[in-house]
């Protein structure tokens, strides 16, 4: 993406490494033009079958289509995807600029003889079923000799394929799970997680020959909706919308010393709708913001924090969300129109949260009006504004009933039709072979981790390790306290410290996956709704992100801005806080489940409004500001009012607002002392600037 609305130091080139160096989920070779022409051949021939398969579904089923996609996109991994381990940069974090030497590559950086042998291997064992399809389905209860092989080596293939493209951490998950499976029938009768043990041939047959397995729903939803989507945003970014939606936020946001942080979180939830990555939005955006938020006087930690919080914003936010959605929609069996609607108001709050800080770090920094040239805000809708024609009509195809795979296919029809109104990104055929090419390519991170956690969630489906699982959290929490309340809370902490450090290691689709299968069950089991349960480990699936000491959003903003990559995390997570303590709100209480847009009009209305008080309190805890700056004294008691209004029960909410009240009251009148000190130094007014209080 060419992204020119301001004056920038970073290349582009710079936006492609950085983005291959910290995000998990995206291709790691540069191939050569010769190599590259037959990888992009097969990646069109990979999105023209997906679309095909769209509106003509194959005679034999979804399992049938699953082995015809994977068969395609493992051997593409394995060209797309070095086999050398390389340090993660984010372990480095403890250097102040980013790591020289992890993301270079030559020219031709180029699969070698293995790396073809390889891709091979992984064409022939993944058509193997192909042989006889239906007699393979059949032999599922008693597999043959053949079976079990090829089964065995699919799975050691999705497994290398998953090493190369997230790390060591999943792959080494799936074969803890593994090993359990096969060796867990030794553990003693007595204890939760035993189980009858499972030979190999029960084990590979599971994985490889089931929908519980590998061909589960989280393959599926790579195969469809992900990729559907993947391929929408490749159409959008080549049409120009990209650098639309960054010259529109630089145009509405301009004249105040708060634009150039409104115009970042503008920015970055417009950009997520392209890259659909975190750590992607955070980067591009900040190849084109952070000289503006240099100038306008933001130090360069706060300027990775607004950067991260905004890109990863884009994840949690309706039309597209990300790739866990699909999932939720699957696991939930409703609509993905549905799973929009539960995300609705938490954005809303999450945005809100972001644009507090921002408005008091442009006063606690003193920022500058900025002015970047870019053209009027009406100018620009007038001219560029169908770009969010496609992105509406998502969301309109869906709510007349059409399945989501078919509305983004609609929607990215209009988009290219559109594109023909500018004719800089009208796509031709070359821009919309490479689109295609780019969304299938994109995908393939997915495609293998979606492969492996269906590995994991093979094993817990074969072995009941789910339910033992969840009986162990609760407990745990049953001994640590002995009232439902204080119970269910004890549990909620642990999910979210459990899903939380999960993230830190694999991505957020694969995180999601596991939690969903091991950690839901545990708060369902308590009371809490499914759609509930299921929300709240998304949020802290794709909050890992940002969260420390690996949040790759976090460092990869921080590597934009020279900043020191832990500063950097720290403010990240202080503008993102709300999204780590609205989850809380719809899981502990029933009023809650008005937050994720169910129940009455009434009820949405005013859990809403409440949970934006609470936001507006946290703001000023973690900001140090209020009218002025805040004491420590008034951040502690608007901390503790966040917490109470955020339980959005009736007690708790009065209990919340009189403590609000309290440090609102203390603030003025410390404020009104201030003033009234004689003779204030400037070491006294500066002091009170920074949040201290000089007495």
């Amino acid at each position: 993406m060419t992204l020119q609305s301001a004056p920038s130091e970073v290349s582009q080139a710079t936006v492609d490494e950085l983005v291959a160096e910290y995000d998990q989920e995206r291709p790691g070779r540069k191939l050569s033009a010769r190599v590259s022409a037959v990888v992009g051949g097969v990646c069109v021939a990979l999105s023209g079958f997906t679309l095909y398969a769209i509106f003509f579904p194959l005679a034999k089923g979804s399992q049938f289509y699953l082995t015809i996609f994977l068969a395609v996109g493992l051997p593409l991994v394995f060209l797309t995807h070095r086999g050398t381990v390389r340090v993660p940069p984010v372990l480095l974090w403890w250097q102040r600029s980013r790591p020289s030497g992890t993301a270079e590559v030559a020219a031709g950086d180029d699969p070698g003889w293995f790396d073809w042998v390889l891709a091979g291997t992984a064409l022939v064992v993944c058509l193997y079923p192909l042989l006889g399809f239906d007699s393979f389905l059949e032999r599922r209860q008693v597999p043959s000799s053949l079976d079990v092989v090829a089964g065995i080596a699919v799975v050691l293939l999705v497994l290398e394929a998953c090493r190369r493209t997230t790390g060591w951490v999943l792959p080494a998950f799936c074969s803890v799970f593994l090993l359990y499976a096969y060796y867990g029938g030794l553990l003693p009768y007595d204890w939760s997680l035993a189980h009858g043990g499972f030979d190999l041939d029960a084990i590979a047959a599971h994985a490889f020959m089931g929908t519980d397995g590998i061909y589960g729903v989280p393959l599926s939803v790579a195969a469809t909706y992900i990729l559907l989507f993947t391929i929408y945003g490749a159409v959008l970014d080549h049409s120009g919308a990209g650098k639309f939606f960054i010259d529109l936020s630089f145009a509405a946001f301009r004249g105040s010393r708060s634009a150039p942080g409104r115009t970042v979180t503008a920015a970055g939830f417009l950009l997520g709708t392209v890259s659909g990555s975190g750590t992607a939005t955070a980067v591009s955006l900040g190849s084109v913001a952070w000289p503006v938020l240099r100038r306008a006087g933001y130090p360069k930690e706060q300027a990775g924090g607004v950067l991260a919080a905004a890109g990863i914003g884009a994840i949690l936010s309706p039309p597209t969300l990300g790739a866990a959605a699909f999932i939720i929609a699957e696991y939930l069996k409703t609509s993905y129109l549905t799973v929009l609607l539960y995300a609705l108001v938490p954005t809303l709050l999450y945005y809100l949260g972001i644009l507090l800080a921002v408005e008091i770090d442009a006063r606690k920094h003193r920022a500058q009006a900025v002015e970047v040239g870019a053209a009027s805000a009406l100018k620009l809708l007038g001219r560029f504004g169908y770009h969010f024609l496609s992105l509406f009509m998502i969301v309109g195809f869906m709510a007349v009933g059409l399945p989501p795979f078919k509305a983004v296919v609609y929607a990215t029809a209009l988009q290219f039709g559109l594109s023909f109104l500018d004719p800089a990104h009208r796509m031709t055929p070359r821009r919309l072979y490479g689109a295609l090419a780019e969304g299938s390519r994109s995908v393939l991170p997915v495609i293998t981790t979606c492969a492996a956690a269906g590995l994991i969630v093979a094993v817990v489906t074969q072995t009941g390790l789910g339910l033992n699982l969840a009986s162990i959290i609760v407990d745990a929490a049953g001994v640590l306290g002995d009232n439902a309340t204080v119970e269910l809370v004890l549990t909620v902490l642990f999910a979210a410290v459990a899903v939380s450090v999960l993230g830190l290691a694999v991505p957020v689709t694969a995180s999601f996956i596991i939690s969903a299968v091991i950690i839901a069950p545990a708060m369902i089991s308590l009371g809490v709704d499914t759609p509930e349960a299921y929300m709240f480990i998304f949020y802290y699936a794709v909050l890992s992100e940002v969260s420390p000491p690996t949040a790759l959003a976090a460092a990869a903003a921080a590597a934009i801005t020279g900043g020191h990559p832990m500063r950097t995390m720290t403010a990240t997570w202080k503008y993102s806080l709300p999204a780590f303590l609205v989850p809380f709100a719809f899981v502990l209480t029933d009023n809650g489940a008005h937050l994720l847009g169910q129940g009455s009009m009434w009820g949405i209305v005013w859990t809403t409004a409440v949970s934006a008080l609470a936001v507006a309190a946290l703001a000023a805890a973690t900001g140090g500001w209020l009218i002025g700056p805040a004491g420590p004294l008034e951040r502690t008691l608007c901390a503790t009012a966040a917490l109470l209004l955020l339980y959005l029960e009736p007690a708790s909410i009065a209990a919340g607002s009189a403590v609000l009240a309290a440090a609102a009251v203390i603030h003025l009148l410390r404020r009104r002392r201030s003033r009234r000190l004689p003779g204030e130094s400037a070491a006294t007014a500066v002091s009170l600037v920074k949040g201290h209080n000089p007495s």
